[in-house]
């Protein structure tokens, strides 16, 4: 790397600088701001809080439109810098198993729970709403769509034209794409894919300039997302549902504390301290319900922790798809608790088939909200039997779809928990991880914290008496330095 692109790069600003000391100039204070006060909104005034809905949906699609693009270009950057394919697939194995395990786990442990606690033991016949029950029903007909997992690979994994999966901003698919892209791109020759890559990095630079634009918006989308809900749903709608809310939020902080915990200790980092670093992408999932709003911003502020280039753009967005901990939780619960609220005893033999075939359709769910209840469809109608009959699968749903977006930022802030905890262990299993700068981001997160944001614009200037030992990668993936 040449002096002059290291001295281009841009460096944290002191901890200690006045920029930081201000709280109000920072996103997940002015979040704060908009998730109170769409309580206050959606408890004095319901009517017009149930209309704020357009607010979260205007942020999510800005956010959908230019996720696609971040993937494809952080993918090809992050396997063809590699330079081989064989060292790219064996970063993929070791994701792919971490994947597989923690699933598994999360399905355990929500299975234990729920049968535990049985927050669906006598639950009271409610007659679902006309107009939830339809809904409910459509999910059905979505999730009886699914084709096993031929259909999967068919119809949701393999793009079927180049153009179509960016523009019906199908993930899977793109990142399919981008690893074909990415292998093709690694068998060039050394200066030609050195220009490929340069290129698909700069027009990278130009998204995340877009995002930090889009991000602008996120105290709106809080503000609006948490107004709906409380006015929409209010307190009463949850009084017969609370046992399982409770049993779901507090089984999904045991996930993260003791299981995530103990495998972020292994890997020699605080899960506690991982969190408040990731604090500001939390509490916007909180306003927005939808983990797929932070994707843009964890890819360059994972990178700037200290994990490779390489690992963060394979395995963040693969978690995305792969690595749903929260969801394989809710997708346990959910199951069970329409079997008990139905007055069905299911067999360990039984539930135990369940999970297995939870293990499979939990894989590919999309990180947005709402997209439960269609696996869950999915999941139930594929079981059949006598224990879930369509009735039985319709009149559930409909009853849980009332507090589903209460679920749904449990499931995302769980999905993208454990998606960080996968990126930075992963890393470390590939010894590409910068411990040093990870120990550092981890005591002070305010080193990465507008790590796709271009610091000392506006005229700001960095103190030149200020310790300038580490550098920050820039959000399209940079690779790391130490300033001179």
């Amino acid at each position: 790397m040449s002096t002059q692109e290291a001295d281009a790069r841009p460096e944290p600003r002191p901890s200690g600088s006045s920029g930081r000391g201000r709280v109000w100039t920072q996103l997940w204070f002015w979040v704060v701001v908009g998730i109170t006060a769409g309580v206050v909104v959606g408890l004095a005034a319901p009517d017009f809080a149930s209309e704020l809905k357009f607010l979260p949906d205007i942020f999510i699609q800005l956010i959908k439109m230019i996720t696609a693009p971040v993937i494809f270009c952080t993918v090809i950057v992050g396997i063809a810098s590699i330079g081989s394919l064989a060292a790219a697939g064996g970063i993929a194995a070791r994701a792919l198993g971490y994947f597989l395990l923690m699933t598994l786990l999360a399905l355990g442990l929500g299975l234990i729970v729920v049968n535990l606690v049985k927050p669906g033991a006598g639950f009271p016949p409610i007659p679902p709403d006309p107009s939830t029950l339809a809904e409910a029903q459509a999910d059905i007909a979505e999730g009886g769509d699914e084709g096993g997992a031929i259909g999967f690979i068919t119809d949701t994994l393999l793009p079927d034209s180049f153009v179509g999966p960016f523009v019906e901003n199908e993930i899977l698919r793109v990142l399919v794409l981008a690893i074909l892209v990415a292998a093709a791109t690694s068998m060039l020759a050394p200066a030609l894919r050195k220009r490929v890559v340069g290129g698909i990095d700069l027009f990278a630079k130009v998204i995340f300039g877009m995002i930090r634009l889009i991000m602008f918006l996120a105290p709106l989308a809080a503000f609006g997302g948490i107004a709906y809900t409380v006015g929409a749903l209010g307190g009463e709608s949850l009084g017969n549902l609370a046992a399982l809310m409770v049993t779901f939020w507090g089984t999904c902080a045991l996930f993260v504390v003791v299981i995530l915990g103990g495998v972020s200790a292994l890997s020699g980092f605080n899960i506690f301290k991982l969190i408040r670093m990731i604090k500001d992408e939390i509490l916007i999932i909180v306003g927005t319900s939808s983990s797929e709003t932070v994707l843009p911003r964890l890819l360059a502020k994972l990178e700037s922790a200290g994990a490779s280039r390489s690992t963060v753009s394979m395995v963040l967005p693969t978690g995305y798809s792969f690595n749903l901990d929260g969801t394989c939780i809710y997708l346990t619960m959910a199951a069970l608790f329409i079997a008990q609220a139905g007055g069905q005893d299911l067999p360990w033999g039984i539930q135990i088939g369940l999970v297995a075939l939870m293990l499979l359709t939990s894989k590919g769910a999309a990180g947005v909200s709402g997209a439960g209840l269609v696996t869950l469809a999915a999941s139930l109608q594929a079981f059949g039997g006598e224990f879930y009959t369509v009735e039985s699968i319709a009149i559930g749903i409909a009853i849980i779809a009332g507090i589903d977006r209460i679920m749904s930022e449990g499931r995302a802030l769980t999905n993208v928990i454990g998606n960080t905890v996968a990126v930075m262990v992963v890393s470390g299993w590939n010894g590409d991880r910068d411990d040093v700068r990870f120990q550092a981001a981890l005591n002070d997160p305010s080193l990465v914290r507008d790590a796709i944001e271009q610091e000392f614009e506006g005229g700001d200037e960095p103190d030149e008496d200020a310790d300038r030992t580490t550098a920050v990668r820039t959000p399209a993936g940079a690779g790391a330095g130490t300033g001179a």
